[in-house]
């Protein structure tokens, strides 16, 4: 297979390297409604840049929440009403997944055969990493030529790899550590069985002796 450009080859691999997260979805009213979440994983100090749209609706009011799995649960922005398109930009301050909490609300006064049937269209879009960063922004502010652009983006990818490779090491050393931990705990728990195992042996024959002593049973 043969490229015609170089910046068609870049275009290639930033196509097929970039994840995507989108999602169209329909969100039920109600007057005290449970969070809906959608949840992806993300490493600390990563830019999330989340794109919701929301469809029309009357007598509804949808709040979204963007919080992480980390047992501090942060929460990183909170917006009451939120209408149309809305554009929200976070940056993450701990490994784990990142979750994007939807509520929709039913206002005023509305009979319970209505508002059985309300619910507005949730279009979500979840850019994180490199995939944030507006790069269109960036060419204009510093005025790249297009290949400069497609390599700017090609190091923000390069950059994302090798921070998920540092963190897999990281993981498998822990992982390593623990299973280390793990089985010299083991160990030492199969010693001290085996040695109250022989204790308590050696305790019966001496006991045992001297019941039967006292019985006369032996010398």
């Amino acid at each position: 297979m043969k490229f015609s450009s170089v910046p068609t080859l870049l275009s290639i691999l930033l196509f097929s390297a970039l994840p995507t997260y989108a999602i169209k979805f329909l969100l039920q009213a109600q007057r005290y409604p449970p969070p809906k979440c959608i949840w992806n994983a993300a490493h600390a100090n990563t830019l999330v840049i989340v794109t919701a749209n929301v469809g029309p609706g009357d007598n509804q009011r949808v709040d979204v929440e963007i919080v992480d799995s980390s047992a501090n649960r942060n929460v990183y922005l909170s917006k009451k009403g939120i209408k149309s398109e809305s554009r929200l930009a976070v940056t993450t301050h701990s490994e784990g997944e990142v979750g994007v909490c939807f509520k929709n609300t039913i206002e005023g006064d509305v009979s319970y055969d209505v508002a059985q049937k309300l619910s507005r269209v949730i279009e979500l879009d979840v850019d994180i990493g490199a995939d944030a960063v507006d790069y269109n922004a960036i060419a204009n502010q510093e005025s790249l030529s297009g290949l400069e652009t497609e390599m700017r983006k090609l190091e923000g990818i390069v950059k994302e790899i090798g921070d998920e490779l540092e963190y897999l090491k990281n993981r498998e050393a822990r992982f390593s550590s623990t299973n280390l931990s793990t089985n010299i705990r083991v160990q030492n728990f199969a010693w001290f069985s085996l040695f109250s195992l022989a204790g308590l042996g050696v305790w019966q024959i001496f006991h045992l002796r001297a019941f039967f002593k006292r019985k006369y049973l032996i010398d």
